[in-house]
């Protein structure tokens, strides 16, 4: 924990500028900057004035960025005597609290937030259970056993688990020379490293040269809290997090009980007797194999779920890992079987609480492309819920598909062109898109109309799986990698579409700064290109000077920015503040999956004065460049409309009721509604229980349906009915009423759709806090 951590030397104030504002919203200590008297010249000499210098620093010292200041290569006392008075009077810098969260680093920063659903942990740089990169190492085969490493972090491990722990390899030797080779490799140092290893020693060198801040499996009670203790400090030392096996003196824990007890202390001892950081510790309550025909082994899998459940709740900064393939060990042979028990397991455990895992993305399947019936029998055998569920679900072992058999029966090949694009994006199968892409291209006749249509629908699918928890980050990306297949073979034909017309504007596309994702910005750059603007990409984790300068040095007419993640947010609001700073007057637009309107009202328009426009998606991209780089006249309505909303948001939030305050439990029950039954005596019903409706009229359907959503789908804004009589859009509202009411008679005459429902009514009755309901007999 540093007193201070500061900047000197290589830039002077101005270029420090981005670093000294990242470096005063990130640091709990102080900041100290020491900056060049500007960039030396053609002859090794600086130019910059003791004013000058003055004015820049002067600036972060009233934006509240800096605790100690002085002077570097190019200053001399002048400068410091006038960076003394200049400072005289200014408040210093107050530490930021910041949100207790883990902070792991690569090259690149890891901060594990809400969003990221499951942190995916590559184990395929283990010795121990990988037999190639085992003969890899022993061999010294060195730049193949780097490419293992690679290929993880390519398929999305966001952190690589290193194991050296074999018989016949100098661990301690080997781990050194394979930490040392991947910290040149900037692709792989990006992200953190696991040290893993059952040996101390071979930890603490790992620790000695690991890139960044990473992660130790593990440490554990079983020697006892003293060199439980001595293992922590020296792990805290070096500033790593760390796993923490639920194991003690007496042995692995192995019921729910002895899992929660044991994490419990060792939580209890790294946080009051270490000053361990909790958001630090990862523990790893122990995956043990199910179906192993051992009694005593049958909950193993619910064991795991339910302590994990108590863990999290009793320690919510902590995170809870494992080994997942453990889970099917006793499987091991069939491996679509084992594909199916990790699926269905994480799904559960996630939901449990469980955000991090040892796994293989090559043994993970789809959690929906479970079939129900295997899903069923698999859940009896994790829950413990029925005595034969081994032998039940053994009995349908055999034909059980994997990822490999599935994607070769291609049997999903005979589905429609749209189904055809959605499997392979889902899927991540490359193999058939660019014939698939140009079926869907000959189909529509219009490239942009195939990424906007059938690819961004399979898109939006992949989207819907991963926040459900049923999709997980290396399918993303091989979804990624399928879209953008898909993407590069109708380039072409866009660029022919376009010709050699004029460009109608320069725009800078970024993701920003701790974001990776870049799907949505490629789509809207591909729809921007085609309506002939030049899209200067500048990829993807871009720092906000970098975005400001390329807009400079290409005069650009509009800069957009892209984020998925929640962190994005915050950088994007740096962005415009940075902006506002320059004194730039380039129209922003904000994107991508995170982003809103009312985001954008709220906090990011507020700091830049020049437009700032937030788009809901790729196909909205055009027509708001058009308005931004139109005529006058097409400009200002446009972007007075635009202010005039965002206004009316922070008028609104303003005007919204400060959070209730709960009333205790006690009064609140004290308050309930008092009914009396003899003055409202309940209602006869026609039934009770469940009805279902098969094939229910479509025609009935139509007669309530609420039109209002459907106007302002189409941006026509106004309530049904009055809208179709309003003066500003009643003309266009009745030809699109008129259009809709001919579709939806074609729907019902031509039977397009088939409607069914269930629903139930209950006889019901409150005990105590609770509602009961009764259904067949059973409350």
């Amino acid at each position: 924990k540093p007193l201070s951590i500061g900047l000197n030397c290589a830039l002077g104030a101005d270029e420090l500028r981005p670093y000294v504002q990242e470096l005063s919203q990130i640091c709990e200590c102080f900041v100290s900057v020491h900056p060049n008297a500007g960039l030396p010249n053609e002859l090794g000499e600086y130019d910059e004035t003791p004013e000058e210098m003055a004015e820049i620093i002067e600036q972060w010292a009233d934006d509240g960025q800096i605790n100690i200041i002085g002077g570097c290569c190019g200053t001399t006392p002048k400068h410091i005597k006038v960076l003394a008075r200049t400072m005289q009077g200014k408040n210093p810098r107050t530490l930021p609290k910041l949100k207790p969260i883990t902070r792991l680093a690569g090259l690149e920063a890891f901060n594990i937030t809400d969003d990221l659903n499951f942190i995916n942990v590559g184990e395929r740089t283990n010795v121990t259970g990988s037999l190639k990169f085992k003969r890899l190492i022993k061999e010294e085969s060195y730049e193949e056993a780097v490419q293992v490493a690679l290929d993880q972090v390519e398929n999305g491990a966001q952190i690589i688990d290193i194991n050296m722990d074999e018989g016949l390899i100098d661990a301690k030797a080997v781990m050194r020379e394979f930490l040392n080779i991947i910290a040149t490799e900037p692709d792989i140092a990006k992200v953190p490293v696991m040290l893993d290893s059952s040996k101390w020693e071979v930890l603490e060198v790992g620790l000695r040269h690991i890139q960044g801040k990473g992660v130790v499996n593990s440490i554990s009670l079983k020697e006892g809290e003293e060199n439980f203790i001595r293992q922590a400090k020296t792990i805290q030392k070096y500033g790593a997090a760390v796993i923490v096996m639920a194991f003690d003196e007496v042995g692995q824990a192995d019921t729910k009980q002895r899992k929660i007890e044991i994490c419990r202390r060792s939580y209890d001892v790294l946080v009051n007797k270490v000053g361990f950081l909790p958001e630090d510790i990862i523990f790893d309550p122990n995956i043990f194999a199910i179906g192993t025909g051992l009694s005593e082994h049958a909950n193993y899998g619910i064991d795991f779920i339910e302590a994990t459940r108590v863990i999290k709740q009793e320690m919510p900064l902590c995170h809870i890992s494992g080994g997942v393939s453990n889970i099917s060990f006793a499987f091991r042979g069939n491996n679509p079987l084992r594909e199916a028990i990790h699926s269905v397991f994480l799904y559960h455990a996630i939901k449990a609480g469980m955000d991090m895992g040892i796994v293989n993305p090559g043994m993970l399947t789809l959690y929906d492309d479970v079939d129900v019936k295997v899903r069923e029998r698999i859940e009896d055998l994790l829950f413990n819920r029925r005595e034969d569920a081994t032998e039940r679900l053994m009995d349908i072992a055999s034909g059980i598909e994997g990822k490999k058999q599935k994607q070769a029966d291609n049997k999903w090949r005979e589905l429609p062109i749209q189904q055809r694009l959605s499997y392979a994006l889902v899927h991540g199968i490359t193999e058939f898109i660019d014939q698939d892409t140009e079926d869907a291209y000959k189909h529509l006749n219009d490239p942009l109309g195939v990424i906007e249509g059938p690819l961004m629908t399979g898109m939006n699918e992949v989207g819907d799986l991963f926040g459900n928890g049923k999709m997980f980050l290396p399918q993303v990306v091989k979804s990624a990698r399928v879209m953008k297949k898909a993407v590069a073979w109708l380039l072409p034909l866009i660029e022919a579409q376009k010709g050699n017309t004029e460009d109608n504007g320069t725009i800078i596309m970024a993701t920003v700064k701790g974001d990776v994702h870049d799907i949505g910005k490629n789509i809207v750059g591909v729809v921007l290109g085609c309506n002939n603007y030049n899209i200067i990409d500048l990829g993807v984790m871009v720092p906000a000077n970098k975005i400001l300068d390329a807009a400079i040095e290409h005069n650009a007419d509009i800069i957009g920015l892209s984020g998925l993640i929640t962190p994005s947010l915050d950088e994007m609001c740096d962005v415009a503040a940075e902006m506002q700073k320059r004194g730039m007057t380039t129209p922003l637009l904000i994107g991508g999956a995170t982003t809103s309107r009312t985001h954008t009202a709220l906090k990011i328009e507020p700091n830049y004065q020049s437009d700032t426009i937030w788009i809901k998606d790729a196909s909205r991209a055009v027509g708001v460049a058009q308005n931004l780089l139109g005529s006058k006249d097409l400009k200002q309505p446009f972007v007075d409309k635009i202010k005039a909303e965002y206004e009316a948001i922070r008028v609104r939030r303003l005007k919204r009721p400060s959070k209730k305050v709960k009333l205790p439990i006690e009064k609140a029950r004290a308050d309930k509604f008092q009914i009396n039954w003899e003055q409202s005596p309940p209602m006869d019903t026609q039934f009770t229980g469940i009805k279902i409706l098969e094939d229910y009229p479509l025609a009935t359907i139509a007669e309530t349906i609420d039109w209002t959503p459907f106007f302002q789908t189409w941006e026509l804004h106004g309530r049904y009915p009055a809208i179709l009589t309003d003066e500003v859009v009643g003309e266009s509202a009745s030809e699109l009423f008129k259009d809709a009411q001919a579709m939806l008679k074609k729907i019902i005459d031509e039977k397009w759709l088939t409607a069914r429902a269930i629903f139930g009514i209950f006889p019901a009755n409150s005990n105590g806090d609770d509602v009961e309901l009764t259904h067949d007999g059973k409350n």
